[in-house]
């Protein structure tokens, strides 16, 4: 059995990709930051099913909240093997004008630096030139990274972007180290995260402008 990480697994997209995840064979760690108990229903939900997985709560965003996260992982019977950076977040929407300096350093911090930070735990775990058996890196950005979500947040969609960025940069850095480095940009999808935003039909309001007339499902 191989080991998965998925940050922010305990709802939406990152609740579907740990499910997913169980269901083809991995034993996952369900990480989360603050929703414990809806963290506990996505293991309990993969246990049912027949899977492995336990919740570990660490925030991202805090460099020695993710040296713990990883050293606990380290203490696991298999080697990690896969990283899902699904973590992030977002504040109430706004236009760039009303933005202030804690906001974008709230953000960067968690889309931005933790996401930065995870890879290069994992990197030093997985690759073989550390001595590891590879593995693959998974980057959850978003369409807004193209899109740049004016008047909604700006701010969100540029640490898409960074995390774009990184995606480039890191895969064709440790490619030759046993690593493959993706990631994946969802459109419209109906999650929980649009609350955040204070919207949380959002994806109704904009179904219109989307081919299919409708938004897609984190699974």
């Amino acid at each position: 059995m191989k080991l998965a990480l998925v940050t922010g697994g305990s709802r939406g997209i990152g609740r579907a990709t740990a499910r997913l995840l169980a269901a083809r064979g991995y034993r996952v760690a369900v990480n989360y930051r603050q929703r414990e108990e809806e963290a506990r229903q996505v293991v309990a939900q993969i246990r049912q099913q027949g899977g492995n997985a336990f919740a570990i709560r660490a925030d991202i965003s805090d460099e020695a909240e993710v040296m713990a996260l990883f050293a606990q992982l380290d203490q696991q019977p298999e080697p990690l093997t896969l990283l899902v950076n699904n973590a992030g977040i977002l504040f109430q929407q706004c236009r760039t004008e009303e933005l202030d300096a804690a906001r974008l350093q709230k953000v960067f911090a968690t889309n931005v630096i933790g996401t930065f930070l995870c890879c290069r735990e994992a990197v030093k775990r997985m690759g073989t030139h550390h001595g590891g058996q590879g593995g693959a890196i998974v980057n959850v950005s978003s369409a807004a990274s193209r899109l740049g979500a004016p008047g909604e947040y700006v701010d969100y969609a540029a640490s898409k972007g960074a995390m774009d960025t990184l995606t480039r940069g890191l895969s064709l850095e440790v490619a030759q180290q046993g690593i493959r480095v993706n990631g994946v940009r969802p459109g419209f999808i109906y999650t929980e995260m649009h609350a955040d935003g204070g919207e949380a039909g959002r994806v109704e309001r904009l179904a219109s402008a989307i081919p299919m007339g409708r938004g897609g499902e984190a699974e």
